[in-house]
């Protein structure tokens, strides 16, 4: 079965942005997605992207058999940088949930607030409860960011390939390996808050994902 991917558009998470991240409401669309390769109903721990991170961060170790690469450009700005390097690691965070088959792993909650950790929980509990985990590579490229409005707030907006990311059954270590098809291409969304008072640093506010987006394969 393939990811089942949630369909919005960037007007849409844009034009909420002003009210989310002055704090002041923002809906919440995100719904679990499909594991990758799964039928409905022993690694030792490795580095497998290299990002900035702050200082007292999680662990965002994962199992030698899963890979996260970024194939991005850090942008001209600082501040973008900053941003696109979170999302970044929010997306490791995910990745360590699953793989430690924990929905309420600290990694997660340490680069995400609101609708963003919600979404990661949902996430990693649909792998729990159908006994999956992942393996293979995860892909992320085409990444740009942009100044969301008035605010401080960054949108970072990446591609997606999940061609060689599979779900693996816990018990059976048996993995579920499917064909490549336009499934495989998703686009990412993130809204970026930027740090203030005790937050010190950019966390994932909102994220909103679009699937079978032919402009991102490759």
């Amino acid at each position: 079965m393939a990811r089942r991917a949630l369909s919005v558009s960037v007007t849409t998470l844009t034009a909420t942005a002003a009210l989310l991240l002055t704090g002041c409401g923002g809906g919440d669309d995100s719904s679990p997605d499909d594991i990758k390769g799964a039928d409905s109903g022993g690694s030792s721990p490795s580095a497998s992207a290299s990002v900035s991170t702050a200082a007292g961060q999680p662990d965002l170790s994962l199992p030698s058999d899963l890979k996260v690469q970024f194939d991005v450009t850090p942008p001209a700005d600082d501040q973008h940088t900053a941003a696109l390097d979170n999302a970044k690691n929010y997306i490791l965070a995910l990745n360590h949930g699953i793989s430690a088959q924990d929905a309420d792993d600290p990694a997660y909650e340490f680069y995400s607030l609101g609708n963003a950790t919600k979404y990661a929980k949902e996430q990693i509990q649909a792998y729990l409860d159908g006994d999956w985990t992942a393996t293979g590579i995860d892909s992320y490229y085409k990444a740009k960011t942009d100044d969301v409005g008035s605010s401080d707030g960054v949108l970072v907006t990446m591609c997606r390939d999940q061609s060689k990311f599979y779900g693996k059954n816990v018990k059976t270590n048996k993995i579920k390996y499917t064909k490549p098809s336009l499934d495989d291409y998703q686009e990412f969304r993130l809204l970026m808050k930027p740090p203030q008072a005790s937050q010190k640093i950019w966390k994932v506010l909102q994220i909103e994902v679009q699937g079978r987006v032919k402009a991102c394969q490759r």
